[in-house]
């Protein structure tokens, strides 16, 4: 199971890579600033732990910018180890129903916590804001399942009855009669 984590976690960093690529290029094209609510986020948890973040002015503020990328960083790793716990515990889905899943449960846990805190509100939302996060979520989740996928020697794009590989039970070649 250790070891399924850990190559969730290593899928997660991929798919995180392809995020935030995604997101740079989306910046690029349209000349779009970098979101604020990575930044806010961190300023309002620190706000309600009672922690302060030292430094001031231009100083202050790249720091909670890092720590904000830092989090995120640390969101898609261990959304990543959290599905290879999954895989590893016999959840093997197809690589675009597992990317979908793992897209939405990723893009609702990290909007929730701003939603939660008051600095976005998705009702309020353009159709360009919502496809500014949708895709690169996408994109995170068709990297992340496919790299699981890859890490645990399984073909993209091949159906495998569900565990059936690991467990070496003969339900393919079952499901192979059958049809």
């Amino acid at each position: 199971m250790l070891l399924d984590i850990l190559k969730g976690a290593l899928a997660g960093a991929a798919g995180t890579t392809a995020l935030d690529a995604v997101t740079y290029l989306d910046m690029a094209g349209r000349g779009r600033p970098a979101s604020g609510t990575p930044s806010e986020t961190v300023e309002r948890l620190a706000e309600k732990a009672g922690v302060g973040i030292p430094g001031e002015g231009e100083q202050r503020k790249n720091r909670v910018s890092g720590v904000g990328a830092l989090l995120g960083i640390a969101t898609g790793v261990a959304m990543g180890a959290a599905y290879g716990a999954l895989r590893g515990a016999g959840l093997r889905p197809p690589v675009l129903v597992g990317a979908g899943l793992v897209a939405a449960v990723t893009m609702a846990g990290t909007n929730a916590p701003m939603v939660g805190l008051g600095i976005s509100d998705p009702r309020t939302w353009s159709s360009t804001d919502w496809l500014s996060d949708v895709v690169p979520h996408a994109v995170y989740g068709l990297v992340t399942a496919g790299a699981c996928a890859l890490f645990d020697g399984e073909r993209p794009g091949r159906r495998a009855a569900c565990g059936a590989q690991r467990a070496g039970c003969g339900a393919r070649r079952a499901v192979r009669r059958r049809g």
